[in-house]
């Protein structure tokens, strides 16, 4: 449909957290295939929240199948009010955000998830998710939440300029 502009730090949508979205949602259908298309538009990128390209909804998608770091997962993931039900085995890893296109973080996050949300047709799903999904799961719900990469580091020993 179409490639939405990125919005970065410190715009203000950025960190605010998003109310619950009902289903169905006017422009419901063109979300989700926003979302995917401005994903893919971005070389590397494996997830995308609304509030990132100005969309005021509890939704994300990631995918991160064409990642080497992929491992298990899901392929595709549409998500509408995500909501996790169990987060275990933490471990330190780098992320990149498309919000902080410079940056780079060691953030601490959960290598096994539980969670629940509506899928693109509304219909309820419940997922386990492990490793390098678990972690781009966890980083798109913090943007719907307004939580950005730099509220995730414990100190600016964490936080690395990327190399392009």
């Amino acid at each position: 449909m179409a490639v939405l502009e990125v919005l970065t730090y410190p715009h203000p949508l950025l960190k605010r957290k998003m109310p619950e979205t009902a289903f169905p949602h006017p422009g419901m259908e063109n979300l989700f295939k926003d979302l995917v298309d401005t994903l893919r538009h971005h070389r590397g990128c494996v997830g995308l929240a609304a509030p990132q390209v100005g969309l005021e909804a509890r939704a994300l998608v990631v995918d991160v199948s064409s990642s080497p770091r992929a491992g298990e997962n899901h392929g595709l993931l549409c998500l509408l009010n995500p909501q996790i039900t169990e987060a275990t085995q933490w471990k330190v890893g780098r992320e990149g955000c498309l919000s902080f296109p410079d940056l780079l973080a060691n953030v601490k996050r959960a290598q096994n998830l539980g969670l629940t949300a509506l899928d693109a047709e509304g219909r309820p799903l419940s997922l386990r998710c492990r490793g390098f999904e678990a972690v781009a799961l966890q980083h798109e719900m913090d943007h719907l939440d307004g939580i950005v990469l730099l509220d995730r580091i414990r100190s600016s020993r964490d936080l690395f300029e990327r190399v392009k």
